[in-house]
């Protein structure tokens, strides 16, 4: 396995780390990787490698604000932010990987992302696998609470109001150990805009998920309290795709690429990909 990274630069000017990693031949597919709210990602490095082995080259961002790129910890001015960062690193990795099938694979927050992103740049990729997608939560607003948030949001947009709690994060102690020690994840409480931005987020998805109309492979933890399976379910009933499926681990947590069980999470996203290139 080949390991390169760099910076670009992202919106508002930030300085943003990605990361490559490459087989030592010429790679059969690409996943762009998005990876959740708080974390970073490097965390991924063992599902690079699981890739890379089967002749996969997968690229992956810190988005602003989280690990080693810039930005205020646990805040964003605006959603689009995410995705014009995203846009400048689809780029490069289209420029450096000329002709090879790409997939978008997004992560809880970058499950929501991956979403909004493939609403205008679906036709640019040969499948998305979703995992967590951020789509609905238990702590969704009224409309009170939504009318507070927003007003929250424009008076005092850094003001933290939501800690994730890292014991929903997987039911392996040692991951949950070295998510809460890790020095790269943030763990402090999200911000009043970022709050905001991830709902209006998740409101166009819901508004607009007949759009998606690629092969997308929509997997949750059935036992997920950080992003709730009921976005999954509806991303399965309400995208256009021809080729959906839509697969919920029983009794997993909310990373299941880091449950006990994540070889065979692996396998299953490896044998659905294989099957569209």
């Amino acid at each position: 396995m080949k390991h390169s990274d760099d910076r670009f630069t992202g919106s508002g000017g930030r300085s943003i780390y990605f990361q490559c990693w490459e087989p030592e031949i010429a790679p059969a597919a690409v996943l762009l990787l998005a990876h959740g709210a708080g974390e970073h990602s490097t965390r991924y490095q063992h599902l690079a490698q699981y890739f890379t082995g089967h002749n996969y080259a997968v690229g992956a961002l810190d988005h602003n604000g989280h690990g080693y790129s810039e930005g205020f910890p646990g805040h964003v001015d605006s959603f689009e932010d995410y995705l014009h960062d995203v846009a400048i690193f689809h780029r490069k990795l289209s420029a450096r990987f000329p002709g090879v099938p790409m997939f978008f694979l997004g992560h809880s927050m970058g499950g929501l992302i991956a979403c909004n992103y493939l609403l205008n740049y679906q036709s640019d990729f040969v499948g998305a696998v979703l995992s967590g997608a951020a789509i609905k939560t238990d702590l969704e607003p009224g409309r009170l609470q939504m009318a507070l948030l927003r007003l929250c949001a424009w008076l005092l947009p850094r003001l933290g109001i939501l800690r994730l709690n890292a014991a929903g994060v997987s039911r392996a102690p040692e991951v949950v150990r070295n998510y809460a020690q890790d020095p790269l994840v943030f763990h402090g409480k999200m911000s009043a805009r970022m709050c905001r931005e991830l709902f209006a987020g998740m409101h166009l998805v819901q508004t607009e998920a007949a759009r998606i109309s690629l092969p997308v492979l929509i997997l949750h933890g059935g036992a997920d309290v950080m992003t709730s399976p009921e976005g999954s379910r509806f991303l399965d009933q309400h995208i256009s795709s021809s080729d959906k499926t839509l697969k919920i681990y029983p009794g997993f947590f909310h990373e299941i690429f880091n449950e006990p069980e994540r070889i065979a999470v692996l396998e299953d996203v490896l044998h659905w990909c294989e099957s569209k290139i």
